[in-house]
């Protein structure tokens, strides 16, 4: 089972849920990050964030402290805390950044989070009670491109970053003004921050920029998809061991963990597709998570079919809709439960995935 819900025509470039996921944020392709409150009758915009000047790159919702961060090409990020009048204010973060920032990632214990740049470093933002503003530090070495995607390990003191010079790495994020020192644990026992802890190339043969990346629950794996149309996971607890698949889909922008061996990954294709680990740790395809037949358009049959192609060698149609409930690349992916996440597109389209229901419904689909 799935729900769909538009939000007009103009793209959807991320999106974000409270805790209860009873409330939305989203950027529309532009500057703004839109509030909206579910309800019985719909979606009611109950706030329009509109502090940066260009256009948001990434929003992250912190389900515990109910702060919102966003960053932009503008070079900014914001942290944003709701007055007693319902309002969002924004609090500058110092970034000290000079290129476009292009991912935002709050840390699992929300004292912290990480910014991504085409400044080629990532910016760890914390707190500084003292001065009472949000102040950064920053992984520069050994990144040589843009950074593309974050996410933080659940023990909140290491971070993966993908970027687009083909190379997924693993940082120690440690500020040690906030925070108790780390234990030695399976990727690695340093723990200054910035530290590298592990790098992959997306493919032996370069592969193309990576777009997502995400630890596991367990946080001893790491997924990532690339622009070769690939997905790849690493495991520490084999000696950083990597499996990789290359798929015949068009490439992925945005992926999950959806079990301890399950990953939704999703992009140009229009469809989240499930792929999932063997018992000997290797990649394979499940299933494409989007069965949807759409229905012959201008009543045209399958006779109709074969006298177009006798005639003119092509098939008369002009139905561009798509097998698929996305008509555009899916931008976004995010987990709402164990069994539940949502997809937002270029299409205007927010849609709620049920993985259960998928599970009954297409033969053969297991959530390993």
């Amino acid at each position: 089972m799935t729900e769909t819900h538009s939000f007009g025509v103009s793209p959807i470039t991320c999106h974000a849920w409270n805790k209860d996921r009873t409330q939305l944020a989203l950027s529309p392709n532009n500057n703004e990050v839109h509030i909206y409150q579910r309800s019985s009758n719909g979606w009611k915009l109950l706030d329009i964030l509109n502090q940066h000047d260009l256009r948001v790159m990434g929003i992250d919702w912190a389900p515990n402290t109910n702060r919102i961060v966003t960053c932009a090409v503008d070079r900014n990020a914001y942290v944003w805390t709701q007055g007693d009048d319902g309002k969002w204010k924004p609090t500058l973060v110092l970034l000290r950044i000079n290129r476009a920032a292009t991912c935002v990632k709050w840390s699992p214990l929300e004292n912290k989070f990480a910014v991504g740049s085409g400044a080629r470093l990532i910016s760890v933002c914390y707190f500084e009670e003292e001065n009472d503003w949000w102040v950064s530090k920053h992984i520069k070495r050994p990144l040589r491109s843009t950074v593309t995607a974050l996410d933080w390990h659940p023990n909140n003191l290491l971070l993966v970053a993908g970027s687009a010079d083909y190379k997924v790495r693993v940082f120690s994020a440690y500020v040690k003004d906030i925070e108790e020192a780390p234990q030695p644990g399976p990727w690695g026992t340093k723990s200054s921050l910035g530290t590298a802890l592990a790098e992959f190339p997306n493919s032996p043969n370069g592969g193309g920029w990576v777009h997502s990346v995400a630890f596991s629950q367990c946080g001893n794996k790491v997924c990532w998809i690339g622009h070769d149309s690939s997905v790849c996971v690493a495991d520490a607890s084999k000696g950083n061991t990597v499996t990789r698949l290359r798929t015949e889909h068009l490439p992925f922008l945005s992926c999950i963990w959806v079990g301890p061996n399950s990953i939704v990954a999703a992009g140009h294709s229009c469809s989240p597709m499930l792929y999932a680990l063997d018992d000997n740790g290797q990649l394979y395809f499940a299933s494409k998570l989007d069965n949807t037949q759409r229905k012959e358009a201008g009543g045209l049959s399958a006779m109709r079919k074969f006298q177009s192609l006798d005639r003119q060698a092509r098939i008369e149609t002009t139905d561009t809709a798509l097998d698929s409930i996305h008509q555009n690349a899916i931008t976004c992916v995010r987990k709402l439960r164990e069994d539940k996440f949502s997809t937002s597109g270029l299409d205007g389209q927010l849609v709620i995935w049920d993985l259960k229901t998928l599970e009954n419904s297409i033969a053969g689909l297991k959530i390993v």
